[in-house]
């Protein structure tokens, strides 16, 4: 729970200090941070795709999974409920604190880094995820704060549960996930966080959330594989 602990002082520290700028965080100085931790969000996506696909029994799982999880997200039409939800908040009988934290929640929580980030912690002690999540969501909090007030800091208690829930439904599995689920499970993991380091550097607009069912392909595929023999 290291990391869940980090991620969440980190939206405390962000809050804090976001709510002493009046005037918001300059733009230049988020500007630079966001291409920082962009880069670094690429970087560890193309690591831990490459790292794993030596592992992996089934080289085209992660194609399958890709193609067959981002057709279900396109007809859930995730993010575009997600954009919805979001305007929902932003609309003019809601108040400015409402609006800001229902888009933290849904930032902090909704995301690759922050799913996969604590079965990774529980299933290998992996921390990684969750530090780097910290990161991003530290200046997120600390930009939201400034415009929205200390209030943002509830948020915090929000990502607390969530990711403790997804730690301690990974405990619980633990026994029922094979090595071959964890490794294609990091293949496509990789693949998403590499896709969210595009997506903060602007280099094109990759529909991250329609993409999140991928990661459920594997735990449907594999048993699939085992029961023919694969």
């Amino acid at each position: 729970m290291i990391g869940t602990f980090f991620n969440t002082g980190m939206i405390i520290c962000g809050s804090i200090i976001g709510s002493l700028f009046k005037r918001g965080l300059n733009e230049k100085y988020h500007q630079i941070l966001m291409q920082a931790l962009g880069l670094a969000v690429v970087l560890l996506g193309i690591n831990t795709t490459v790292s794993h696909m030596g592992d992996s029994k089934y080289p085209v799982l992660f194609i399958v999974s890709l193609a067959l999880g981002g057709v279900i997200g396109q007809l859930l039409n995730l993010e575009e409920r997600f954009d919805r939800l979001l305007g929902h908040f932003s609309s003019p009988n809601s108040s400015n604190l409402a609006q800001g934290l229902s888009t933290a929640i849904l930032l902090f929580c909704i995301g690759t880094l922050s799913i996969i980030g604590p079965i990774e912690a529980a299933l290998k002690h992996n921390y990684t995820y969750l530090f780097t999540n910290g990161m991003l969501d530290g200046i997120t909090s600390m930009v939201l704060a400034s415009t929205f007030g200390i209030g943002i800091i509830v948020a915090s208690l929000v990502l607390f549960c969530w990711q403790g829930g997804i730690y301690a439904l990974s405990i619980l599995m633990q026994g029922a996930i094979s090595g071959d689920l964890i490794t294609e499970l990091s293949v496509v993991g990789g693949v998403l966080i590499l896709a969210s380091g595009i997506n903060i550097l602007k280099i094109a607009e990759i529909h991250t959330l329609n993409l999140l069912p991928a990661l459920v392909m594997p735990a449907i595929i594999i048993p699939i594989l085992h029961a023919l023999g694969y």
